[in-house]
């Protein structure tokens, strides 16, 4: 191939010059040494499998659904955890604090 022979020869001949040409236009080298280095680096780029996309699975935080009684177990173990000497367990049972319960357990995302 004609146009085969001509870049071997500009390769070998007038590489220096045609290099600082391929910068100064900011052009692809189309010699045969850049031209394989590309294949062979395309080649490599080329998916083989899926695995180097896979990604570990976060689990989903599983979140408790919401009862009284383990709501009374939290808040006694609050209790217990804070030393809350003050704040007898008869507090749990008053009904302002049932309702105050009841609104936060209605939350659909948390409270």
């Amino acid at each position: 191939n004609e146009v085969t022979t001509l870049r071997r020869h500009q390769e070998s001949v007038h590489q220096g010059d045609y290099l600082k040409w391929v910068k100064n236009n900011n052009f692809m080298s189309m010699l045969p040494k850049d031209a394989k280095r590309r294949r062979e680096e395309a080649a490599t780029d080329q998916q083989s499998s899926i695995n180097s996309h896979l990604k570990p699975r976060v689990p989903n935080e599983r979140i408790i659904q919401y009862t009284d009684t383990l709501f009374r177990e939290a808040a006694t173990q609050w209790l217990i955890d804070t030393d809350q000497i003050y704040f007898p367990l008869e507090a749990l049972e008053h009904p302002a604090f049932k309702n105050m319960v009841d609104i936060a357990a209605r939350t659909t995302n948390g409270v």
